[in-house]
């Protein structure tokens, strides 16, 4: 499954238009904020387009898998839970938290999922481990833990953090369109990526991605507002053109193309189809706490990384880099997590597809408002939600991943080596691993290791001794067989 740019991208609009709407501007402080309604709609309508793919892919990865039983989950009941649960938990952080972060069921975690959990025991019993790993992860905000283990981390490495999912996100962008696409295990080649289709980039899909990066980059160094969005709209029309004109192999996931039937009635099944316990006595308590913990770990530090990546670029952190109220933020990521597998969509986290809405100027949960309705009005239009292709959504990723690299690698104190180095492995291995829990965990770790060798142990926060701690302990169960 998943950072300034309004700086880069300045527009005429003034921010206090958003005053005449009165309390909505009081109660989302957008004007204080420098925002305005027109801003968060456009930010929460980009943010909705970059991951609306979710409702497609988070079936297809959870409905392919077998539990114990041989049982599979309804695609159409996945369909329901994934958009409602984005919805939910989208509008609940917009409304409590006032943040443009949207949520929706986390890439990686699910994979988890459904090819750990499941096969050892039943659906229900593995979603309950989900909603015990939310639990845990909302006790651990009670607490004011995951609050300290955030101001723990140093500024380099938040500003690291920031890089690393540019970079990322780029790399999804790139992947997902097709321009860069995966070598296959046979080529037996040490090369894992190529352009396009054997070295070569060919078919209309990827000329639709390519002239969308084309217009996204032209429209913000013109300074358009909505550059991000405009792109996003007119890649959209342009890829039902084609594909009504040419005939076209494969899109991916999502064809553009106006369905038949745009009214789809959801289907709310499984909802509520959670067994908290069960799980324990398929494979005992040992194991399953190791679950538990495993999908804990992957939603603490990925969110963590996308809440403090995105709130950065969004500027609304302070000097030293902490964000006000960050509390109701990580309450509200916990409440999702438990409410993904209570509604059998998986664990609900933090997108970095959010940057995209920031991109467009997004600054308040207001965007998020637009983003989680548009999840619930998906609930009854899914077929028109998910025939944006990815190759009209993903030139936003690309541009946002250059904006936050041009804003944040600067702050870095390159002299020190203590923070460059466990920087420069963090920015790297989120996406040479594909995952923002290894650039992190892999980043803490470093910076301990070196901090300790530079004779400095004194100045590593306790917090980042026990986190790397859990890193080296997580990343050496294999080898202890404890997987």
């Amino acid at each position: 499954m998943s950072t300034s740019a309004p700086a880069k991208v300045p527009t005429p609009e003034k921010p206090g238009g958003a005053s005449r709407f009165g309390a909505l501007d009081r109660y989302f402080r957008i004007s204080e904020r420098g925002s305005s309604v027109v801003r968060e709609v456009r930010g929460g309508l980009a943010t909705f387009f970059a991951m609306a793919y979710i409702i497609v892919l988070n079936p297809i990865i959870l409905g392919s898998a077998k539990d114990m039983y041989g049982h599979h989950l309804d695609n159409g009941q996945l369909v329901t839970a994934t958009a409602l649960t984005a919805a939910f938990s989208t509008l609940l952080m917009g409304v409590i938290g006032n943040v443009p972060i949207a949520l929706a069921a986390g890439l990686g975690v699910n994979s988890v999922v459904a090819l750990q959990l499941a096969p050892r025991m039943s659906w229900p019993d593995a979603m309950g481990m989900v909603v015990l790993a939310g639990f845990v992860v909302m006790l651990l905000v009670a607490t004011g833990l995951r609050e300290r283990v955030m101001n723990a981390v140093p500024f380099g490495l938040r500003k690291a953090i920031s890089i690393g999912i540019g970079l990322f996100i780029m790399l999804i962008g790139l992947v997902d369109s097709g321009f860069v696409t995966r070598m296959p295990d046979a080529a037996q080649t040490t090369v894992p990526l190529q352009l396009g289709t054997g070295g070569h980039l060919t078919g209309w899909p990827v000329l639709v991605f390519i002239l969308g990066a084309l217009l996204t980059f032209a429209l913000i160094v013109r300074k358009v507002p909505g550059a991000i969005l405009i792109s996003i709209v007119g890649m959209t029309v342009l890829a039902v053109i084609i594909n009504a004109v040419a005939t076209i192999p494969s899109w991916g996931l999502t064809v553009p193309k106006w369905p038949g039937n745009p009214v789809s009635t959801p289907d709310f099944g499984l909802i509520g189809e959670v067994s908290l316990f069960g799980g324990f006595s398929k494979v005992g308590v040992l194991t399953g706490i190791l679950f538990v913990f495993t999908v804990l770990l992957s939603c603490f530090f990925d969110a963590m990384g996308t809440i403090m990546g995105v709130s950065d670029e969004a500027k609304l952190t302070d000097a030293e880099g902490y964000m006000p109220g960050i509390n109701k933020v990580l309450f509200v990521d916990g409440l999702a997590v438990a409410a993904g597998g209570a509604s059998s969509s998986s664990a609900t986290t933090a997108f970095v597809e959010s940057t995209a809405g920031v991109g467009e100027g997004a600054r308040t949960g207001l965007a998020n408002v637009v983003t989680g309705g548009l999840f619930a009005v998906a609930l009854f239009l899914t077929p028109i939600a998910t025939m944006v292709p990815s190759q009209a959504a993903t030139p936003a990723l690309i541009a946002v991943g250059f904006l936050i690299l041009s804003n944040s690698v600067k702050e870095i104190d390159w002299a020190d080596y203590t923070i460059a180095i466990p920087a420069f492995v963090t920015m790297l291995m989120m996406p040479f691993t594909y995952s923002i829990t290894n650039g992190i965990g892999m980043g803490f770790i470093t910076f301990t290791v070196l901090r300790l060798a530079a004779g400095r142990g004194r100045e590593i926060p306790v917090p980042m001794y026990v986190v790397s701690a859990v890193f080296a302990f997580y990343y050496l169960m294999p080898a202890l067989g404890l997987t």
